[in-house]
């Protein structure tokens, strides 16, 4: 049996043979496809967090100076937890407002060595929560008496280390 093919004439079992690995052909190209779009979505929702993050780390640097203050969420005073908070929401990113709940609340857990500006770091049993801004340093509001600032990361802080977790995702 023959077959017209674009103007080829085909035996039948090539004719078959053609239309086969054309269909896999399209069933490949569409699975690039599918596999591109799926890359460039997880790299457009990456850059969208990066820019949060970047909002976030400059809300809570134009906090330096501000007394701490128990139970504060600014502006003008905040405690540990109250700055990371307003910081991301200054950045559009509604978060829980205790340490412990932003901990367990914010699913993308980070490692000390994978830290990002804007991730949110926690300390001693989830008491004390501050956010790293990169060149190993960490932006938080210590405790009572004290301000905001920023302070570098010490062998301390690693020691007391418990998590830390990428808001904006």
């Amino acid at each position: 049996m023959t077959v017209t093919a674009g103007g080829l004439i085909l035996h039948a079992p090539a004719a078959q043979a053609a239309t086969t690995s054309d269909a896999a052909g399209t069933s490949t190209a569409k699975a690039v496809s599918v596999a591109k779009s799926a890359k460039s979505a997880a790299a457009l929702r990456i850059a969208r967090q990066k820019a949060k993050a970047e909002k976030a780390v400059a809300a809570a640097r134009n906090q330096i100076g501000d007394p701490y203050r128990y139970g504060a969420t600014g502006p003008g005073a905040f405690d540990c937890s109250g700055l990371t908070q307003y910081a991301w929401k200054k950045a559009g990113v509604k978060i829980p407002r205790v340490a412990a709940s932003q901990f367990a609340g914010i699913k993308r857990k980070v490692s000390w060595k994978n830290l990002q500006p804007g991730d949110l770091m926690f300390f001693r049993g989830l008491g004390h929560v501050g956010m790293y801004v990169g060149n190993g340093k960490m932006l938080h509001s210590p405790r009572t008496g004290e301000r905001v600032r920023v302070d570098k990361l010490s062998s301390w802080r690693k020691a007391s280390f418990v998590g830390a977790v990428r808001p904006g995702l």
